[in-house]
């Protein structure tokens, strides 16, 4: 089996890639990651995750590449990580009682024979109406400022959430069922059964889990 890079530098997807026992390395390299410069949310992410993947398999040309981008999408505007305190508070405003899309485009690349599969995989996820010092007090903790959409559905941000409509890990920043069911075509197996409808709900206990639909 050859080896497989994780072509990110998110802590959240390293974690969830070894949740399911995927054995990898990490190499991030820059690529342009300006949300403004593609109009189409799904082109974006899906155009983003594949330069990712091909500025790393030019570094190891005998690998599987790994590599994501995630955002979020309510009506016409683009959320993406908030510059600051005073943005992640107007966004978490604006997104407060409505419901936004979340949008990962991942792309696994063979770097030894160029084979790539990009896809785009959407999760709905529907905000509680959020008082102004519920949104200042999140705000506080800091966990929004380094998150697209200003949330994190893994960490306090739960608390937001009303509920949501697809895949769960998706909205973390990585697609795991989708991702699983592509990397087995690039011969990349993982021990035991993880392609199952566990990989895309809720962990159990969430207070507002809903099976995905499909």
């Amino acid at each position: 089996m050859k080896p497989v890079v994780l072509a990110s530098s998110s802590p959240r997807r390293k974690e969830l890639l070894e949740q399911i026992g995927l054995k990898f390395t990490v190499d991030a390299g820059e690529v342009n990651e300006d949300i403004s410069r593609k109009p189409n949310p799904t082109d974006l992410v899906k155009t983003i995750s594949l330069e990712k993947a091909t500025a790393a398999a030019a570094r190891h040309p005998d690998s599987i590449i790994i590599a994501a981008d995630t955002i979020g999408v309510l009506g016409n505007k683009l959320l993406g990580k908030p510059r600051g305190a005073a943005e992640a508070v107007a966004m978490l405003h604006m997104m407060s009682g409505k419901c936004h899309s979340v949008l990962t485009g991942f792309t696994v690349l063979d770097a030894g024979d160029g084979r790539t599969v990009s896809k785009v995989v959407e999760t709905r996820v529907y905000f509680k109406k959020l008082s102004p010092e519920e949104i200042e007090n999140y705000v506080r903790s800091g966990e929004p400022l380094d998150k697209a959409g200003a949330y994190a559905i893994q960490g306090i941000g739960s608390s937001l959430v009303d509920r949501i409509e697809g895949d769960y890990y998706n909205v973390i920043g990585l697609p795991l069922y989708a991702l699983v069911n592509e990397l087995k075509k690039f011969g990349i197996s993982l021990a035991g059964d993880v392609s199952h409808a566990s990989l895309r709900n809720p962990p159990p206990g969430s207070p507002w889990r809903r099976p995905p639909e499909g």
